[in-house]
């Protein structure tokens, strides 16, 4: 079941003695626990305190359909949503999602061009990668061709189970540069030859579901690299002071957005929402809480470098990644997934 957290940043608004009645509160949506926690404390309340009007927050576990319900039902009761791309995409092509003003954002240049998007605005990026533990190899990898090459590196390899990501490490593994990736992946035979690279090491891979899994596989020395999510390495860093490496170059970033829906009853307000979150000067303050990286090209500049150098939006950390092409895997999802399960079970 889906858990709603909610928080009103002001109260309400006696004149004369009487009650004056207002519109529905804006409401902001977004994933809940430590995330939403920072966004509260740098988003949500000084927006509240600015514009002098009452924000609600609550949170989502995700899933296209919930949106497309809200409004094909009427006036939805969420306003601003923070999206995955494949639910931008979807959405957007569904026109469930209100046109974006990107003058009062300060125009689309100001943004890694993969956060751009007419009706949606990238709010953090994370990045998918190599990961390893550097206090038990002599030796970092380098490059996926690296976690394929298990005489070098002897072990298990963790990798997230389902055809997304898996297919484009394996070519990249193949000597496909990053860049080309989709566009051979794309073309004819590319799917194929992705599949035959993972036969390669099919016998040496550890699958994992969840984002902490990779952190146990690391942990407990059962693998000896895996595929991870970079906020997470870096948090374990952080929390717990282990050494995991994470290799950028080579990696798959992704963007979650946020999307105004449609006929929302204050759609003025989520704009301008979106314009404050959206500024350099706030979206730098989120890396100190936790290491997604910044859609402002701005905002990174702004970051003190303790926390620069994890982000995914670092100039640095940007040589070699390629973002996630969402339309490639909204019109192949379904049809991959079946063929990576059937090849799973051979």
């Amino acid at each position: 079941m889906k858990f709603l957290t909610a928080t009103l940043i002001a109260s309400t608004i006696l004149m004369g003695g009487a009650l004056t009645v207002h519109a529905r509160d804006l409401t902001v949506v977004s994933w809940g626990g430590n995330f939403q926690d920072a966004q509260r404390k740098i988003f949500f309340e000084p927006f509240a305190k600015e514009s002098g009007k009452p924000v609600l927050d609550e949170s989502w576990d995700g899933g296209y359909g919930v949106l497309r319900a809200k409004v094909k039902a009427g006036t939805p009761n969420w306003d601003v949503v923070e999206v995955e791309s494949e639910e931008l995409a979807l959405g957007c092509a569904d026109v469930i999602y209100e046109k974006i003003d990107w003058q009062k954002l300060g125009g689309k240049e100001a943004y890694l061009p993969a956060a751009v998007s007419d009706c949606g605005v990238g709010n953090i990026v994370w990045s998918t990668g190599l990961s390893y533990d550097a206090d038990k190899l002599k030796e970092a990898p380098k490059s996926w061709a690296d976690f394929w090459d298990v005489k070098k590196f002897p072990g298990k390899r963790g990798l997230r189970k389902g055809p997304k990501y898996a297919l484009e490490f394996a070519l990249m593994a193949d000597g496909v540069p990053a860049e080309k990736v989709y566009e051979v992946l794309s073309g004819p035979g590319g799917v194929d030859r992705a599949f035959k690279k993972l036969d390669e090491l099919k016998p040496d891979i550890v699958w994992w579901d969840a984002g902490a899994q990779p952190l146990q596989l690391l942990s407990s020395g059962q693998v000896v690299m895996t595929a991870a999510y970079n906020g997470r390495i870096s948090g374990i860093n952080r929390s717990e002071g282990k050494h995991f490496g994470f290799v950028f170059p080579g990696s798959v970033y992704a963007i979650d957005n946020w999307v105004i829906l449609k006929d929302s009853p204050n759609k003025d307000a989520a704009m301008d929402f979106i314009a404050y979150a959206s500024k350099a000067e706030n979206q730098a303050k989120l890396p100190e809480f936790i290491a997604y990286g910044l859609p402002n090209l701005g905002a990174t500049k702004l970051v003190p470098d303790q926390y620069k150098k994890e982000l995914p939006t670092t100039e640095e950390n940007l040589k070699g990644a390629i973002p996630l092409k969402v339309d490639f895997w909204t019109d192949n999802s379904e049809e991959l997934t079946q063929r990576f399960n059937a090849w799973l079970g051979q």
